[in-house]
């Protein structure tokens, strides 16, 4: 199903269009697709699980260029990390949803850590570019890793036969500081 409305956007007031669409995601229920842009700059994109969820934890090793191929699907709620660079992606009160590939997230990391670096000191630009080249060495297959994404709703996931599906671990920075 396919419904697009017309509105104001909430930043310039310009009539836009919102789109929202219905698929089906394999191993997932029936999902919602809901967008709208404006020439302002304005964005919205967001992937809503029409299913009851519960929470869930998938993993997969990254260990070759098929698994880069890997489709990762992210709702607003969910949570990436990658432990080998240290990366631990939160949702905040603007988190977008997204459907992408393994590969995809990682040139969705590269673009922030691109942005960290308009404004680093040295030893930020030293560590930043480290790790842009770390990343960019595993989309080419170079450096293994394990991609974790876990939703408290059950919206997200990593459809691959090798990904392994789990209970979530709640991450509690409060404890991580103490130790």
């Amino acid at each position: 199903m396919r419904r697009v409305i017309v509105a104001p956007c909430p930043v310039c007031s310009t009539e836009i269009q919102y789109i929202y669409q219905t698929e089906r995601i394999p191993y997932f229920s029936e999902v919602m697709l809901a967008s709208a842009i404006c020439e302002c700059g304005f964005r919205s994109v967001d992937t809503l699980v029409l299913g009851d969820g519960e929470p869930v934890r998938y993993t997969l090793e990254i260990n070759s260029a098929e698994d880069l191929n890997s489709r990762v699907i992210r709702s607003s709620q969910g949570t990436i990390e990658i432990p080998e660079f240290g990366v631990l992606i939160e949702p905040g009160p603007m988190c977008e949803a997204f459907i992408s590939n393994v590969e995809g997230v990682i040139f969705r990391i590269i673009k922030v850590l691109d942005n960290i670096l308009l404004s680093a000191d040295e030893e930020q630009k030293k560590n930043t570019l480290a790790l842009k080249e770390r990343l960019l060495n595993a989309c080419e297959g170079k450096e293994p890793f394990r991609l974790i994404i876990q939703d408290m709703d059950g919206n997200s996931g990593i459809v691959n036969k090798k990904a392994v599906k789990s209970e979530p671990i709640p991450y509690d920075i409060e404890d991580e500081c103490d130790e």
